[in-house]
């Protein structure tokens, strides 16, 4: 039974970073830099709080490294990565067993909203990429915009995306109610990226 004082609302495993998703998150991280290749945990909980607990419990038993620590309003997010996919799980173990809970307590995701607007005004872009930390929105480009819920899920969206279609990689964050990502390429290659974005969500439903 899980710990009643306990919510798992998100938890994240990446086996395998690919390239561009690894740069964003360098460039965003306040800890240790995550490099492509490497495997990843993202964790979103509740009570907030508990994070700093859990990250040192998972630091001492293991050697992940430390991208992220952050208390929202209400939830703790936690970024772990590893040259070893092995110390990757166990600090997620470590985790899970220190709040007496599974990956199966998890909150059911869902795909909030998936949109892909082909040919992107030029001056669509610009307002874009006003706010935009990745590549440069183009005019002309098709773009995806996807949502999901618990935020943190996002990460995996846009990791698969990444692996199975050549896009670049406009913006992405875990953060908030909604998990939100933005990424451009040709018509073809977009309607693949949602594909897989779309079905790295839709396996955590099962």
């Amino acid at each position: 039974m899980p710990d009643a004082g306990f919510q798992l609302r998100a938890y994240a495993f990446i086996d395998s970073m690919q390239p561009q998703y690894a740069a964003f998150l360098g460039s965003e991280l306040d800890g240790d830099v995550p490099l492509a290749g490497m495997a990843e945990l993202w964790l979103e909980l509740a009570p907030g709080s508990e994070v700093y607990n859990l990250l040192d419990i998972a630091l001492k038993s293991t050697l992940a490294r430390p991208g992220l620590q952050m208390v929202e309003r209400e939830f703790g997010v936690l970024e772990l990565h590893s040259e070893s996919v092995d110390s990757v799980k166990d600090a997620g173990q470590a985790i899970l067993a220190a709040c007496g809970l599974s990956v199966a307590d998890r909150l059911k995701p869902s795909l909030v909203s998936s949109k892909i607007i082909t040919k992107v005004n030029a001056y669509q872009a610009q307002q874009i990429n006003k706010t935009r930390k990745g590549s440069l929105l183009l005019p002309g480009k098709s773009l995806l915009v996807l949502e999901v819920e618990p935020a943190t899920n996002i990460v995996l969206a846009a990791n698969a995306a990444e692996k199975i279609a050549d896009i670049q990689l406009v913006h992405f964050n875990p953060f908030g109610r909604f998990g939100r990502l933005f990424l451009a390429g040709s018509e073809s290659e977009i309607r693949a990226a949602s594909e897989a974005a779309s079905g790295a969500i839709a396996a955590l439903e099962t």
